[in-house]
Parts: C-alpha cells; sequence; structure tokens
C-alpha cells in the first residue's frame, strides 16, 4: 500500500528555523549553534511524516532532536508539524542520511540514533541500497556517545534478522535488546505512522535496541 497524499501546507507558515538544508549545518558540528542551546542529541534517519519527532520533542523538552528526510515534500511537511505544535527543540534537515552520517555528525555526540521502517528493497539485487548497510551502522556506532542507544524498527523480518548479524559483525554495540509492544492510549500514540498502519491492519512489527559501551 502506497503512502496517502500530504495535507496541504499553510503558505503562511515560517518554516526557516525548522527546514534545514546540510550546508547550513555547522561545521565543525555545533549542536549548541544549530538549537540555541545545549542538549542531549538524538538523530531520527527518515522521519517521514514526522509522528516520532513531534511526540518525542514534546514529551521531552530538555532533548533536542534532528530528523534527515530525503524527500522534500516529508522534510517540509514534518517541519511544518513541528512548527504548529511550537517544537523549538525539532528540526528536520532535507538530505541525505547517510552522507550526514559520515560527513557532519561529530564522534561521540549523540544521545540516540532512531531508524524506523526503512524502505526494505524487496528484491535481493536491490540489497545494497539498504540504509542498513555495514559503514551506516558503523557511523552509528561512532556518533553515539558512551551509553547512547540505537533504536532500529522494521515489519519486515528478513531486513530485521539480516540487521541484527550486521550489527552483531560490524560494530561493538551491545544487544539486540528486546522492546514490548506499547499499547496506543489514543489514535497516534504509535512511534510511526508506518507503526500504526501496520498494526492496525494487523501486521507485525520488529524492534530491538542497541546500547554502544560506556567508558570504563
Amino acid at each position: 500500500m502506497g503512502r496517502r497524499a500530504l495535507r496541504r501546507i499553510d503558505p503562511t507558515l515560517d518554516l526557516s528555523n525548522w527546514l534545514l538544508r546540510p550546508e547550513s549545518l555547522p561545521r565543525p558540528w555545533q549542536t549548541g549553534l544549530l538549537f540555541g542551546c545545549e542538549g542531549p542529541l538524538e538523530v531520527e534517519l527518515g522521519s517521514g511524516k514526522g509522528l516520532f519527532l513531534a511526540c518525542a520533542a514534546a514529551r521531552n523538552p530538555q532533548r533536542l532532536y534532528l530528523g534527515i528526510e530525503v524527500a522534500f515534500k516529508y522534510a517540509q511537511f514534518t517541519a511544518a508539524r513541528l512548527v504548529r505544535a511550537g517544537l523549538p527543540n525539532a528540526k528536520v534537515v532535507h538530505g541525505e542520511g547517510q552522507a550526514l552520517f559520515r560527513d557532519v555528525l561529530p564522534e561521540g555526540g549523540l544521545a540516540a540514533v532512531h531508524v524506523y521502517f526503512p524502505d526494505p528493497w524487496w528484491k535481493k539485487r536491490h540489497h545494497k541500497r539498504r540504509v542498513m548497510n555495514e559503514a551506516f551502522v558503523r557511523d552509528v556506532h561512532r556518533t553515539l556517545v558512551p551509553g547512547g542507544r540505537f533504536h532500529f524498527w522494521t515489519d519486515v523480518e528478513e531486513y530485521f534478522l539480516a540487521s541484527l548479524e550486521l550489527i552483531r559483525q560490524a560494530t561493538g554495540l551491545w544487544g539486540p535488546f528486546p522492546v514490548p509492544e506499547h499499547v496506543p492510549e489514543h489514535d497516534l500514540d504509535y512511534r510511526t505512522h508506518f507503526e500504526r498502519r501496520t498494526r492496525l491492519q494487523g501486521g507485525r512489527v520488529y524492534r530491538a535496541e542497541f546500547v554502544k559501551a560506556p567508558q570504563r
């Protein structure tokens, strides 16, 4: 099933402080310069419609959230969502996530990394396009602070199992630790719209959490 058409964005909304381009990110990295304050930074790769960013930022105002979305219309939609919710602690960058992890995000600078329902690229010959590849999971490990967490969810069992093995072989992350299924309290009380759709259709969601070993 394809994605539903996005709602029209109010053209009067000023998205300039929420919708970023890769070239506008500080180099060398400075979280305080980007957000105007310091705090634990969490990054979501593939923000989609921004449900996770908006909910997490509202629940945790002391934490900072940066979404990365390669599709401009979804990055714009997410930025508008953050503006309407009045969330200064969350932003979205329109760009290629693996490049940003490789070239921009700092070593040992992220409190958490979130990857939810990435494109499974079903055909075997296209598996090389999957975001969960060796270079990316190594960058996740590199950019996490000691004790930082990596959250990976998908509705594709083969992708899930292959990714767990990849993480085991390519990184020193601890895990996978199981993530219990949350009972939603309302219609949008899901991690993402993909989780909502999958669960409402009776599908299974595969969830795992990893932790970077604390410094000794």
